[in-house]
């Protein structure tokens, strides 16, 4: 970390940081892990989660946008979340915890079924590489978790901006158990979503952004996958991290 994100996780991690128990790798989550959120945030409020937060760009925006939520983030590159920490600090936004752990042990672990109200998973890892596809966030592994997760009215945002990527969520999730494409199809840009730089990357590269937004078909139902079935293994890095720069630093 540089000496911007030295002092930001020094000074705000013990607000803004939910420490959960680990297993072999720093970033899991350790199956007997729990938290309290309502603890945590001090009030009772809906659950909103995102997977993969970055620099929390989309995050703090978003959380400013809904004082009424108590917001999660998962991310695993220590760096980018000292950034999210200065950026919260910066924008007095309060009703964010964030969690230095896999955002998909996360959500199995720490969340009971049917608590979660949103989540968003914007512009995850792509994994070009086809021998790679299989380390991709959106398998029908985690669409049948999510399912189970989210509330009865849950709603689940995505966008990529790799066509391939966006073609091959559609075609896990349109027929997943439990989820319905609110849109049938292609989803209009979530307009509360700010345009980021990773966003901005794409669009300057010529690459259109697709966004998907699923909803929790109804209750679960006997024969739906078991909501503590397991998870996909997938690597720590779940959202593409800025590059350095020269010094070898990521920049707040």
């Amino acid at each position: 970390m540089n000496a911007s994100q030295e002092k930001a996780w020094e000074t705000l991690a013990d607000r803004f940081i939910v420490d959960v128990p680990a297993r072999e790798l720093s970033t899991s989550v350790h199956p007997d892990a729990h938290v309290d959120w309502a603890a945590e945030f001090g009030r009772e409020a809906p659950l909103f989660v995102e997977i993969g937060s970055g620099r929390g760009e989309a995050l703090v925006a978003l959380a400013a946008l809904h004082p009424e939520a108590n917001v999660v983030a998962f991310e695993v590159f220590q760096p980018a979340v000292a950034s999210t920490l200065s950026r919260i600090n910066r924008h007095g936004v309060t009703n964010v915890r964030v969690v230095l752990a896999n955002g998909v042990e996360g959500l199995e672990h720490l969340f009971a079924p049917g608590s979660v109200v949103e989540l968003w998973t914007f512009f995850p890892d792509p994994w070009h590489k086809p021998r790679h596809h299989k380390r991709r966030l959106v398998s029908p592994e985690f669409a049948a978790l999510v399912a189970a997760r989210l509330t009865p009215d849950g709603t689940w945002r995505l966008a990529t901006d790799w066509q391939d990527y966006a073609e091959a969520m559609r075609e896990v999730l349109d027929p997943a158990p439990g989820l319905v494409n609110a849109h049938g199809g292609w989803a209009p840009r979530f307009a509360e979503r700010p345009l980021t730089k990773y966003e901005q990357r794409g669009l300057d590269a010529g690459r259109e952004v697709r966004d998907l937004t699923y909803r929790r078909a109804d209750a679960p139902s006997p024969d739906q996958p078991d909501a503590d079935a397991d998870v996909p293994t997938v690597p720590d890095l779940l959202h593409r991290t800025p590059r350095p720069g020269a010094s070898g630093e990521v920049p707040l």
